[in-house]
């Protein structure tokens, strides 16, 4: 009777911990180093490090490479800024299957676009856009801030129904599996990747693109 007893306050306390962590909000960066991140593929953080309180990808180091986080999300509430230099282009990329037979995030990912809209060479296509499901479903031109400004995001992913905000605005509501979405991935590049947004779980990235790029205020909020 006894170890049933110690077993069920076990069993209580188990699951009073995972209800618990469900609707809090967690650091995912705490601000001065990149503990809980690592290099896609690598045990490192690469070129990424830490610069005035915010993640910073240095383009010129060597062995470029996305941050990804340690761990692997499924439904949750997202919130950063980012900052991007003049001309760059950079994303954050979710649902990320961290394999050595994938070479990068995207190849598995689903990417909110992170861009100067004015002067990256990216900016040609709507759903190219800062905010934008990348290739997929286009977020308002004028939602994002210029270059060298900070940008507030949250990205909510719930059971495959997909919300993006960007500085307060709403620019992508999507659910993944729903006629709209296979219309949008039919019209993508990624229409025929295989493994393309095909993990419910993932990590989460910050992408290398070239640019000096920086993200701070990392939380997330498990659904």
């Amino acid at each position: 009777m006894k170890k049933l007893l110690l077993s069920a306050l076990a069993f209580t306390a188990f699951t009073y911990s995972a209800f618990a962590q469900a609707g809090k909000t967690q650091n995912l960066f705490d601000g001065k180093t990149t503990k809980g991140w690592h290099g896609y593929l690598r045990t490192d953080a690469g070129p990424w490090s830490v610069v005035d309180g915010a993640l910073q990808l240095d383009p010129k180091a060597p062995n470029q490479t996305d941050l990804v986080t340690d761990g692997e999300y499924e439904n949750y509430e997202l919130t950063l800024d980012w900052k991007i230099a003049e001309g760059g282009n950079s994303g954050v990329i979710f649902g990320v299957h961290e394999d050595s037979t994938l070479k990068a995030t995207y190849a598995s990912g689903i990417e909110m676009q992170v861009l100067d809209n004015v002067k990256a060479p990216d900016n040609k296509k709507a759903n190219h856009l800062a905010g934008s499901l990348y290739d997929m479903k286009a977020a308002p031109a004028t939602a994002a801030k210029p270059a060298g400004q900070w940008n507030s995001v949250k990205l909510r992913k719930d059971n495959g129904h997909l919300t993006f905000w960007l500085n307060g605005t709403e620019v992508v509501n999507v659910q993944m599996g729903s006629p709209e979405w296979q219309e949008l991935l039919n019209n993508s590049k990624f229409k025929t990747w295989k493994d393309f947004a095909k993990y419910p779980k993932g990590r989460i990235a910050l992408q290398e693109h070239g640019a000096v790029v920086a993200f701070k205020n990392i939380k997330i909020k498990q659904l």
